[in-house]
Formats: structure tokens, C-alpha cells, sequence
């Protein structure tokens, strides 16, 4: 999430002799100091993609992150040549390219393939429009949003989630290469906000946005992830929001822009107040982790767009220790700082009732929220006896990628889940014998689900219906990530044996049967709970 990051870092000056001859002209080279901390955040952004390429499985490949980097150096140069006559290094707009392509993902593009080109035009387009609006939109002489935070939210708001979508909040498990990402981005990032004097800001933002989410997680909100089987719900929504590495490098190295925020530190904390607030009240309605993200990224926008009205209710930034005294004495006694204690109760009472306002709203807010997840079919199952034999097991085995995603999802586990297929496939054979919808929705979801209530509405206008009686032999299980909606991490049960198919009239009576070969795939996830449900079935190629 980095983009014109550390605007005011030093650049250093044209040194004789350093120059380029071009015609009968010579023009000054100009290149960055080794202690420009721009350089130290492009350190830290360049190890990431590195580790995103070699052990995290970023969705991205190396000509798409080389494609957004190409585009903004190119573009710096000339912006700057155009102004100074020299060629000056683009450290700050290198870094909205990298920033763009940190974080952007186009959702078709072939996976575990470093090396594709696939729509690198995407990456360059949009790292391109990023850094213009560092120069069409400005404030006191300087751009007024993060361009690459502003261009990826316009980005996505514009060309939604079916063509471009943002890197995940959940990275990989927390062992190997994903503990030295967090290392480089807690480290890089610690040193960097501290020696630029951010670091309060980062820290009011994280708290602020720990204690919302907290707030938000205690009232049972969730969401869908690619990365997950179910929905991320209570405790695990938190802790992933609020440690997601992605977060973090949120706060380091996106709203902490010098350019961006406010000058004061008084400023810079209510800054990053406001951006938390802000972000949890736009997360609290999402129920899926792309406008989850969105939201996120938009409070930055919306934030940077108030930064003149903030100017100008907010402290001067002159002598900081005087400057914080006399809003701490604002905030408790009035502006002349006579109100006495009568008007300093009143103030407390009015900063009491504004955190417990915004409180209340966040939970109103995520109601939508709340709603993904559903637990309570037990009774609906206990209409239909649905018992099946242990001994029947057909074999099974488990893909190695599996294992690696979830180790559980062995031996026993693996059982469990061809259990739940098997019965879910009975039941919903017996929901469709008798007509029976709402059994369908507690054993299927999403694709699977409309197949089957519009199975059951064919009836009426075929006269027939059709059920399959399923005998698996073999179920192989493999891992399914879906890309383009975010919507939830699947298992594919390969599954081969025989399906009996029996068509029956509108009577109920048994009109024909046959039998044939069964090669399909039925997808199945925990999308609304710890219930495994039905959400595809995918015929297997026999060619492959």
C-alpha cells in the first residue's frame, strides 16, 4: 500500500560533472542520497514483492510488478525534466508503481506463473493514473491524496471485483518466509515512521482500529475470504484485520505520507484517529474481504479529501510541547481556557457521548454482517434420517496442497468430510422426492443451491423430475481458490464410482432408470458455518 510515500525526503543536488550530453545541450543527472529514506521504503517494498515471489504465492508476476514500476519511472522523469531541465532519479514515483503493484491483482491471471504477461497493461494504467492525480490534485503546493492509495480505490470502485481485486489480508501461515515479512515490514517500518516523527500517528491509527474492529468482532460480524473454508467471524475476524500484514504495511507506509497529513503532531494523531474511525464504520456493512479492503483504502481517500478542513480547525504546528498543551487545555477548558469546571464536565460529557455515538454506529453498521453467518440447520436435518455407514468409506486421498493449507484434513478429517458430501448428496435426493426446499439450503450454497431449486421448479413445466442415487468408490481432494470475487477457499472432492439416475412423473411415479459411470467434482466449503455444503459440481476431464 505504498505510493508517493516520504514526499519530503531529501534529493540531492546536481554534482559536476554528473551530466548527459544530449545534442549541443548538457543536462544535470540528479540522484538520490544513500540516507534518502524514500530508498529505505523502496527496500522494504522490493523485499516484500521478493518474498511475495519466492515463498508467500503472491498472485502477481514479475513483468505486471515491472510493468507498474517501468510506467511511473518513466512518467517521473519526463514530469520532471519537463520542470527542471534535468534528469532526476523518480524515487517517489517509483514507489507509487511498486505501491500499485503490491497490492493490485488482476484476478485471471495464471497462477504459480512469475513470468506471464497477462495484463500487464492493467498494472501500467493504473500506476500511470495514480501518479497524474499527484499532479492534477493539489493542496498548498503539494498532491493532496497518497496517489497510489487514490488510484487503486478508484481502481477498484470503477472496475470491480470480476477484473481487478486487492492483495489478501491473510498472507500464508505464520512460520518461515511469512515471520521474515513481518519482520521487514515491523522493523523497516518502526525505523522509518520514528525517523520521520509518524510514528504517534501509525500507533493512534493501529489502537484506534484494534479497539473499532474489537468492537465490530464482539458483535458476531463476519466475512467471506478466499483464504478461508467458512466465514471469518469473532476473535479470528480481529486478529486477522487488525496483524494483517497488509495492515501494517498500511500504516507505515500509506497514511503515514508527509505530504498527506497534517504538519503538527496534534494534526497527525487526529489524522490517523480519523482514518480508523472512518475505515471500521465503512467496514462494519461489508460481509466479503474485497469491500472489507476497499472500505479501508476509501477512509484514506475520504480523510485526505477533509485534510484543509482539518487544517483549519486543528492546532498550528509551531513549538510541539506548547502546541499539545494548549489543545489539551482547549479540549478541557474552552478555547480561553476559562470554562471552569462546569464546562469541563460538559466537555467530558460530550466526548463520552461522541465515542459512545460512534460505538453504536459500528455496530448498527455491520448488522449486514452478522447475517453470513448461519449455524442453526440442525433441525431442518432432523427431518430426513440421513445415517451413513462408516464401513462404506470409499478410499480416499488427499492432495498435498491440501495438507499444506490445512494438516487437519487427514485420516480423520478426510472422513468426516466425504461423510458430509454422502449425506448431503441423500438429502438432497430426498428434498427433491418431496418438494422440499428448504432442506436444499441447509446442505447446499451458492451454484449448487439455484441448480437444485431450479431443478425443483422445472417440475411444474416438465411434468418430470430427475434424482441421482450416488455410489462413490474413490474421492480425491484437492484445494480450490477462487479468483475474482474473494468469496471463499473450496475443496474439490474428485470423486469416481457409479450414478443411478431415476426420473419420476409428476405423481411421484418411478418412470425410468439407468445407471452410468460417475467422474465429477463436488466443491464443497463451510460457506455460512461449520457445516461443509454443496456449492459446485464440476465434471472431470478425462483427458487431462
Amino acid at each position: 500500500m505504498t505510493g508517493q510515500v516520504l514526499e519530503a525526503g531529501p534529493v540531492a543536488a546536481p554534482v559536476a560533472g554528473r551530466s548527459i550530453r544530449i545534442g549541443a545541450n548538457r543536462y544535470p543527472v540528479v540522484l538520490p542520497k544513500l540516507r534518502d529514506p524514500r530508498l529505505h521504503v523502496a527496500m522494504v517494498v522490493i523485499t516484500i514483492h521478493v518474498l511475495g515471489q519466492i515463498g508467500l504465492g503472491f498472485h502477481v508476476s514479475v513483468p505486471q510488478i515491472v510493468a507498474a514500476i517501468l510506467t511511473t519511472f518513466i512518467l517521473g522523469v519526463a514530469i520532471a525534466f519537463r520542470s527542471s531541465k534535468a534528469f532526476i532519479w523518480p524515487a517517489s514515483a517509483m514507489l507509487t508503481g511498486s505501491g500499485v503493484a503490491l497490492i493490485l491483482r488482476v484476478p485471471d491471471t495464471p497462477p504459480d506463473d512469475h513470468w506471464t504477461f497477462h495484463k500487464w497493461w492493467v498494472f501500467a494504467a493504473i500506476a500511470a493514473v495514480s501518479l497524474a492525480t499527484k499532479h492534477l490534485i493539489q493542496y498548498r503546493g503539494a498532491h493532496l491524496f497518497n496517489p497510489s492509495n487514490v488510484g487503486l480505490v478508484a481502481a477498484f470502485l470503477i472496475l470491480g471485483s470480476q477484473r481487478v481485486e486487492p492483495l489478501d489480508f491473510w498472507w500464508a501461515p505464520f512460520e518461515g518466509w511469512m515471520i521474515v515479512a513481518y519482520a521487514v515490514i515491523l522493523v523497516g517500518g518502526l525505523l522509518i515512521t520514528r525517523r520521520l516523527r509518524l510514528l504517534s500517528m501509525a500507533m493512534t491509527f493501529w489502537v484506534t482500529l484494534a479497539l473499532g474492529v474489537g468492537l465490530l468482532a464482539a458483535s458476531g460480524h463476519c466475512i467471506t475470504a478466499r483464504w478461508a473454508f467458512g466465514p471469518v467471524c469473532d476473535s479470528e475476524f480481529w486478529r486477522v484485520i487488525v496483524f494483517s500484514p497488509e495492515v501494517l504495511i498500511f500504516l507505515f507506509f500509506m497514511i503515514t505520507d508527509p505530504k498527506t497529513v497534517p504538519a503538527g503532531r496534534v494534526g497527525r494523531v487526529v489524522f490517523g484517529f480519523l482514518v480508523a474511525v472512518l475505515g471500521t464504520l465503512l467496514m462494519a456493512p461489508q460481509t466479503t474481504e474485497f469491500a472489507t479492503k476497499v472500505a479501508l483504502l476509501g477512509a484514506l481517500v475520504i480523510v485526505c479529501a477533509c485534510r484543509p478542513l482539518l487544517d483549519r480547525v486543528l492546532p498550528t504546528p509551531e513549538s510541539d510541547d506548547d502546541r499539545i498543551g494548549r489543545f489539551a487545555l482547549r479540549l478541557l477548558n474552552g478555547r480561553n481556557g476559562d470554562g471552569g469546571w462546569v464546562g469541563r464536565l460538559a466537555r467530558v460529557g460530550v466526548t463520552v457521548a461522541v465515542l459512545v455515538g460512534v460505538g453504536a454506529g459500528v455496530v448498527a453498521a455491520g448488522s449486514p454482517g452478522r447475517g453470513v453467518l448461519v449455524q442453526d440447520s440442525e433441525e431442518i436435518l432432523g427431518r430426513v434420517p440421513h445415517d451413513v455407514n462408516p464401513d462404506t468409506f470409499p478410499e480416499i486421498t488427499v492432495d498435498q496442497d491440501v495438507l499444506d493449507w490445512n494438516h487437519e484434513i487427514t485420516g480423520e478429517g478426510a472422513q468426516e468430510i466425504v461423510l458430509t458430501l454422502v449425506e448431503n448428496l441423500y438429502i438432497e435426493r430426498e428434498a427433491l422426492l418431496r418438494g422440499d426446499s428448504e432442506l436444499l439450503t441447509a446442505v447446499d450454497h451458492g451454484d449448487r443451491l439455484g441448480q437444485m431449486l431450479a431443478r425443483l421448479n422445472d417440475v411444474e413445466s416438465t411434468g418430470a423430475l430427475r434424482v441421482e442415487r450416488v455410489d462413490i468408490d474413490e474421492v480425491h481432494m484437492t484445494l480450490i481458490v477462487p479468483f475474482g470475487s474473494q468469496s471463499g477457499l473450496s475443496l474439490g472432492l474428485e470423486s469416481r464410482g457409479t450414478v443411478t439416475v431415476e426420473t419420476y412423473d409428476a405423481s411421484g411415479e418411478l418412470i425410468d432408470t439407468t445407471t452410468q459411470p460417475l467422474a465429477t467434482t463436488f466443491v464443497m466449503r463451510r460457506a455460512t458455518g461449520d457445516r461443509w455444503l454443496n456449492v459446485a459440481e464440476v465434471p472431470i476431464d478425462n483427458g487431462d
